[in-house]
């Protein structure tokens, strides 16, 4: 499968995030004004990062090239292509990536808060990925 030209260009292997990640992102940093960090990150096919939760602030995926999967906790998988807005709420636990067979960009805007963190989790495990 050829490699995905991401419009706001792919950008380095997402080494320092790789722990979080199964599989090979790319990570393009695009502004990190104002305390709002927007980036573009590309996934390769079958690519997805762990389940996670971002406390007080919250986020903003505008997915922009392939297709992929969003998830929260305890609902079922949101299936994801380009043109398609993701409003992730503070608090709330979930995954984003690839589909089994694409690639997938999005932009992810950090909205920004007062002590704003972000709790990494467990792996999406193949077992349930697999099923989508």
């Amino acid at each position: 499968m050829e490699k995905l030209s991401s419009m706001f260009g792919n950008g380095e292997k997402n080494e320092a995030f790789a722990k979080y990640f199964i599989g090979q992102s790319y990570l393009n940093m695009l502004a990190k004004n104002q305390g709002v960090g927007v980036a573009n990150v590309t996934f390769e096919p079958g690519c997805r990062n762990n389940w996670h939760i971002h406390h007080k602030g919250a986020q903003i995926l505008l997915v922009t090239d392939g297709e992929g999967w969003y998830q929260e906790w305890g609902k079922p998988a949101q299936k994801l292509k380009a043109g398609d807005v993701v409003n992730i709420p503070s608090e709330v636990k979930h995954w984003h990536g690839a589909a089994k067979d694409s690639w997938f960009a999005h932009i992810a805007i950090e909205v920004p808060a007062e002590g704003a963190s972000n709790e990494w989790c467990e792996p999406v495990e193949d077992e349930e990925y697999l099923k989508l």
